[in-house]
């Protein structure tokens, strides 16, 4: 299957013990691929994980910490979470916070407290439900000596792709392009009437549409998307978009990068988050 709405899809709550996080998933071979609902005035505690982070607000503010780096992001600014990055991610307290998730497979969902070891495999989503259950908290040992979390020395992790989403389109094709250790992400807006595809993609691509409508092939299946579709391309699929005469066409999309497939053919990606 390779087109999708969020809408419908079952709902998760991965982290509860430090996120309010929820919302449905996608798990390609080599990414997750996330809607995520924070309701207002909540949001992350400070942790990490060891796999890379993407994330983009589509509506509400919200409250953002990378590394020292504290900031109120809305739509249109990109938030990179490299591996291993103290973050926390907060929504304001006037409205509900709803964002693209983007995160690599080279670890599972679940990440640790900021002042915690990492355990020494990956937990699973199932593993933390059943701590829960049981009472335990499902972490490691309070110890902010053997936290692995990066503080300093990340740079600046904010990239504002557009001033608002609701802003006049762009005349031409234009594609903003942010890409990391693991993860490319692009913010694109296309005119009427533009093609682009490969005859074999060279990377895992996830789609989500922002605005308009395209008309989408991957392999031989087709289907026209709009606002709120998704779409999703393995590795060596041929595919093909092309911007409806009704456009022009506003979309965000994410590809794995070349270090990222490197892993995950040698090690495999990290166990199913259902675990």
């Amino acid at each position: 299957m390779y087109f999708y709405r969020f809408e419908g899809m079952q709902t998760h709550h991965f982290n509860p013990h430090l996120s309010s996080a929820t919302g449905p998933i996608l798990e390609g071979e080599t990414m997750y691929f996330r809607l995520v609902t924070k309701r207002a005035g909540t949001g992350a505690d400070l942790h990490y994980h060891p796999n890379e982070l993407f994330a983009f607000p589509l509506r509400g503010k919200v409250d953002s910490i990378v590394g020292k780096d504290r900031r109120i992001v809305q739509p249109g600014m990109l938030v990179h979470f490299p591996p291993y990055a103290r973050h926390g991610f907060k929504a304001t307290e006037d409205n509900d916070l709803v964002y693209l998730y983007i995160k690599d497979r080279t670890w599972t969902m679940i990440g640790a407290a900021a002042d915690e070891a990492l355990p020494d495999e990956a937990p699973s989503v199932t593993e933390v439900a059943r701590n829960i259950a049981a009472g335990k908290y499902p972490g490691q040992k309070k110890d902010p000596s053997k936290s692995k979390a990066i503080i300093n020395g990340l740079g600046s992790c904010y990239y504002t792709l557009i001033d608002s989403l609701r802003a006049p389109p762009a005349s031409a094709h234009c594609a903003r392009r942010v890409e990391g250790t693991h993860i490319t992400f692009n913010f694109v807006e296309s005119p009427a009437g533009h093609v682009s595809g490969e005859k074999k993609a060279a990377h895992e691509i996830f789609v989500y549409v922002l605005d308009g409508e395209l008309d989408a092939r991957v392999g031989t299946k087709k289907k026209r998307v709009k606002k709120g579709d998704v779409i999703h391309v393995t590795r060596g699929k041929n595919w093909q978009l092309t911007v409806t005469q009704s456009g022009p066409v506003r979309y965000a999309g994410v590809q794995s990068t070349p270090r990222l497939e490197a892993y995950i053919d040698k090690h495999g990606a990290a166990d199913n988050w259902r675990g």
